[in-house]
């Protein structure tokens, strides 16, 4: 199994701006010891490590996690596309054999559009020569900015964070538009999508039938074939925990068939981010489910 989307960071490191201590559950250092026990737990062998900052900084010190922790199988990064040298930048980080793609934060801009209108062909050209993927963090608003991107970059790959982050606490009144939106985003062959991040937007309190509509849509759009389950560990600490998420998500999809289940749970996430997955290391696969966190903030990665 493989965790999809996880994160490590340490707030002393100075380049987490959404990070600030009133966010209690997160403001501390996160490395691969916090969370061993937890995969362990659940039978997650490898995750893919994704940036929380946008800065080159924290995207080489996460490659240097990386290539001191085997559990870590890719790096989702950040680089600046818009700037001249995005071509250079990213053929020197494409040297680190666990760099599989990037992540530019499009929740965070000021410009919903950006990704739309920016000058960041010749990034985007190098990602796709170096054969990297591209994480595209969203809400349901910036749906149509990343339609035109895709139009423009079909061999590029694209997954889509937390199933755009759905507005899962407001309930019915926002379901229609983000599945209208999410329904027109799957029509993108290239476009694939995380099943992570639904409990931090579900209201506190959530449990499998909060997030089965959710669920159900995501399978309805993209397939067993193009979902890729993910724990956004740390974050989901603000409103759940390791082994409820994992054990409410392997519910969630019982009902498919083994090789659909397989898929989902690891291997499309290998398959996506091009994953060499030799010596995998030992785990169990005893669930834990533990007691339910605090609720969440809006705005985390």
């Amino acid at each position: 199994m493989i965790d999809a989307h996880q994160h490590y960071w340490d707030p002393a490191r100075g380049d987490y701006g959404w990070l600030t201590p009133e966010l209690t559950a997160l403001y501390r250092r996160f490395a691969p010891a916090d969370l061993a026990p937890l995969r362990a737990s659940c039978g997650v062998a490898r995750t893919v490590l994704v940036q929380a900052a946008p800065t080159l900084e924290e995207t080489r010190y996460l490659l240097d996690l990386a290539r001191q922790d085997d559990s870590i199988a890719g790096v989702v990064g950040w680089v600046p596309l818009d700037d001249p040298r995005a071509p250079e930048i990213i053929a020197e980080l494409a040297r680190e054999p666990k760099l599989r793609a990037v992540r530019p934060m499009l929740q965070d801009l000021a410009d919903d559009d950006w990704i739309a209108k920016a000058d960041i062909a010749r990034g985007v050209e190098a990602l796709i020569a170096h054969d990297l993927a591209f994480d595209a963090l969203i809400f349901t608003r910036h749906a149509p900015a990343l339609e035109t991107f895709m139009t423009r970059y079909p061999a590029l790959r694209v997954v889509i964070d937390h199933g755009a982050k759905p507005p899962i606490r407001a309930g019915a009144p926002g379901f229609e538009t983000w599945a209208r939106a999410i329904t027109r985003i799957a029509r993108f062959g290239q476009a694939h999508c995380k099943v992570s991040g639904l409990a931090t937007e579900a209201g506190p309190g959530w449990d499998d039938g909060t997030l089965r509509p959710y669920i159900a849509h995501l399978l309805a759009s993209f397939g067993a074939h193009r979902l890729m389950w993910g724990s956004d560990w740390p974050v989901l600490n603000l409103n759940g925990d390791y082994g409820r998420w994992h054990a409410s998500a392997q519910r969630l999809f019982a009902h498919l068939n083994a090789q659909e289940r397989a898929a989902i749970l690891g291997g499309n996430a290998a398959a996506f981010y091009r994953l060499q997955l030799r010596n995998r290391p030992a785990v169990s696969s005893r669930l834990d489910n533990p007691a339910e966190t605090p609720a969440p903030q809006r705005g985390s990665p």
